[in-house]
């Protein structure tokens, strides 16, 4: 994931804001960008994100000539962010598209297609449960998670992510509606600290123009 040195992975709090459409707009942060990039083409062939951040990066829009990746997508939508059209262009996109929803009248229900794969939920989406049945019916032993800083939090104190694989951008954005690299709902007791998860370096690469790419084990 992509993140500012204050842990910020968007640039503001609105749609119109985000870090992948707004550095390549600032000096000092445009020229290393490719790295990331780089990088990201490089993790795992099963990613897990959500319709939010797909609706939020276009992908309602109708594409024509998608390249198809070999890339499958589990995209957590219960909305839905994601209309037909955003469903199309990611089957389209996707090796296959798992699509976890806990509502009925989603879209994707009404898409035909050998390519998608729909995993509902009657009430709330049991997380732990999913991964199971990602790993013993679709055969998936790894996923990389880039969803956003509500998700991460889910996932992260839930324990199903065991690796952090960051890459700091050499900016600091602020605002305290900004999303962060963690989101959630704050913690408050003492019996909240359990779900403050502590991590191991494994290892850090100084990249060039000042990124830092960092990685860790999740301590669970």
């Amino acid at each position: 994931m992509l993140s500012s040195i204050d842990g910020k992975i968007s640039t503001g709090n609105t749609n119109e804001r985000d870090v992948d459409k707004d550095f390549p707009k600032i000096n000092r942060l445009k020229e290393g960008l490719k790295q990331y990039y780089d990088l990201e083409m490089k993790t795992d062939l099963h990613s897990f994100n959500t319709g939010k951040v797909m609706a939020k990066i276009g992908m309602n829009i109708r594409r024509n000539n998608i390249k198809k990746t070999p890339v499958s997508f589990v995209i957590v939508d219960n909305k839905p962010h994601l209309n037909k059209v955003g469903i199309i262009n990611l089957i389209e996109k996707s090796k296959k598209l798992y699509l976890i929803t806990t509502n009925k009248k989603h879209p994707a229900f009404k898409v035909k297609s050998s390519n998608l794969e729909i995993i509902y939920y009657k009430n709330k989406i049991d997380f732990p449960n999913l991964f199971v049945r990602l790993r013993n019916k679709y055969k998936i032993n790894r996923v990389t998670i880039q969803s956003g800083g509500s998700m991460n939090s889910v996932l992260i104190r839930k324990g199903l992510i065991d690796e952090l694989s960051l890459v700091f951008a050499p900016a600091l954005i602020g605002g305290k509606n900004t999303p962060s690299l963690m989101g959630g709902t704050s913690l408050h007791s003492d019996k909240d600290l359990k779900q403050i998860k502590a991590l191991k370096l494994v290892r850090i690469d100084r990249l060039n123009n000042s990124y830092l790419h960092l990685i860790y084990k999740i301590i669970n």
